[in-house]
């Protein structure tokens, strides 16, 4: 059994406890996701990436003149939101303890990089996708998804104790 990564004190911050090689994954993708989300804001054209786009979802997918003013309206405030809880990630990734704040941030970032990682390896509900053995070159990523959506799972639970 794994021993919890997040756990609320008796103060009401929370905890941290990861071994050094999760806190190198967790260092790690922080300036992964910054460089897709930069690179998503210079991009002009909806679509240009399909990861990225999960993050910028279209409000109005059957009309281009309202989907263009709602992305001139929500964009920038969109990807503000999404560099802020990223910046929290980054600046205390090496952190032992957190505020509520700064671990719904965590929640936030670790949600985005699984939607970006989710569309990239093309993972269902069915989950048939996944590879089926450890030389596959896209076991590392599933690994990686797989170990995220884990922790998110422990900070939603230690969030809601």
């Amino acid at each position: 059994m794994l021993r919890r990564r997040v756990k609320r004190g008796r103060d009401g911050g929370f905890d941290l406890r990861f071994p050094a090689e999760e806190r190198d994954l967790i260092r790690s993708i922080g300036p992964q996701l910054r460089e897709v989300l930069v690179d998503r804001a210079t991009a002009i054209e909806d679509g240009a990436d399909p990861a990225v786009d999960r993050l910028f979802p279209a409000a109005y997918p059957d009309d281009e003149e309202r989907q263009a003013e709602f992305r001139l309206l929500a964009h920038d405030q969109l990807l503000e939101s999404h560099l802020g809880a990223l910046g929290v990630l980054e600046e205390t990734a090496d952190a032992d303890r957190l505020d509520e704040d700064q671990l719904l941030a965590w929640m936030r970032a670790i949600n985005h990089v699984r939607l970006v990682l989710g569309v990239r390896l093309e993972i269902t509900e069915e989950g048939d996708e996944r590879p089926r053995s450890p030389r596959d070159p896209r076991a590392p990523a599933f690994a990686v998804y797989d170990y995220l959506t884990y922790l998110q799972g422990e900070i939603i639970e230690a969030l809601s104790g």
